[in-house]
């Protein structure tokens, strides 16, 4: 048993899962990320800014490297055009935002679930972005791991979505939960002859070879490029090269779709929940089938993009209750939309954290 966060958790899989390198500018509430990675990563890098820490990250990850940052909406915001640029460029790497309250620079004491909307069109023109977040400390272990292993396969950022209470409550926790982590497999797979760097097989994803490998010419592109990485404006091979983006995530998002179902059988209502808010659904559930009611509970642990495994388990259930630490339910827009369902229901809070009783109460009256 010891007494730590979700920072230091995250922060050592990450390192486990073989991280090279940790690029950051601290801000609050992502900044223990900031002081334990200086103690833990192989490399650590301090940067002036936001802008410059992702344009950092873009060039240890073309050299080969799998880069790591930790940052808050401000930051984010800040992260964007070079975020859109590694994402067209194909570079592995982690992004880990922890979300508080909004807008602009809000309240940096203060937890949210506020960011989820901007992340889902963060990548211009719509394209996916694999966003994961972590419920509780197992999660933040596990999902951590996951992440690395995401963008290494896949090539791409990706995103693990968090918030201020998770990252920085420390508690008592138990180590010997969590098991143990293997390194990622970086070595390059194998590939029909001759090399193109941004040619890709079945998987949808090309073969990554670093800047200054000893065996082929390396090529990264952020514009709209053909096979060979050269710039290919409008062409069938370029514009089929963007398309891929979104194909090479979304028609394989159930090898990294990670979800949490507690199943009550015959139960028609169902609660759903993500990040911080999973904590308080639960007791929720507790509390009603203490009651001799029955309830079931979706805790959604990859947000982005939406498995069709989701939408199966919501669609099975007469009554759904979306869970969320935001104003409107951010994750209920995403499936349902905007406009109001009858079968759909939301509890929200703005500006502190949703409780047990208040998820009761709503999925009640």
């Amino acid at each position: 048993m010891v007494l730590t966060d979700a920072s230091k958790i995250m922060t050592e899989a990450l390192v486990q899962s073989g991280a090279d390198v940790f690029i950051g500018y601290p801000i609050t509430p992502s900044n223990l990320f900031y002081a334990y990675s200086k103690e833990r990563f192989p490399e650590f890098l301090a940067g002036p800014d936001e802008i410059s820490v992702l344009q950092w990250m873009c060039g240890y990850s073309a050299a080969g490297k799998i880069p790591v940052t930790a940052t808050s909406f401000p930051g984010l915001a800040l992260m964007t055009e070079t975020l859109n640029m590694a994402y067209m460029m194909e570079l592995p790497m982690v992004l880990v935002i922890v979300q508080r309250l909004g807008p602009s620079t809000g309240s940096a004491t203060t937890g949210a679930q506020g960011d989820l909307k901007f992340l889902d069109g963060v990548i211009s023109g719509g394209l996916p972005l694999p966003i994961f977040s972590p419920s509780n400390f197992n999660d933040a272990w596990t999902l951590a791991n996951k992440a690395m292993k995401t963008a290494v396969e896949f090539r791409t950022p990706v995103i693990i979505l968090t918030s201020k209470e998770l990252v920085m409550t420390q508690k008592g926790f138990d180590m010997s939960l969590l098991e143990p982590i293997k390194k990622v497999d970086r070595t390059p797979k194998d590939f029909e002859k001759p090399f193109q760097p941004y040619k890709a097989g079945k998987d949808m994803v090309p073969t990554f070879y670093p800047l200054g490998n000893e065996k082929y010419q390396a090529r990264f592109n952020a514009s709209t490029h053909d096979n060979d990485g050269l710039i290919r404006k409008g062409t069938p091979e370029s514009l089929a090269n963007t398309w891929r983006l979104r194909e090479k995530l979304e028609k394989r998002v159930d090898e990294f779709s990670f979800y949490e179902l507690d199943a009550d059988e015959n139960a028609t209502d169902l609660i759903v929940s993500w990040g911080v808010t999973a904590d308080a659904s639960r007791d929720a559930v507790k509390s009603i089938r203490d009651k001799g009611n029955k309830v079931s509970l979706l805790i959604v642990k990859t947000l982005l993009p939406v498995s069709s495994k989701i939408y199966d388990i919501i669609d099975a259930y007469k009554k759904v209750l979306f869970a969320e630490e935001n104003m409107t339910g951010l994750y209920k827009e995403m499936i349902f939309g905007k406009r109001n369902n009858s079968k759909v229901k939301t509890a929200t809070k703005f500006g502190g954290m949703l409780t047990p009783s208040e998820i009761v109460e709503k999925l009640y009256n």
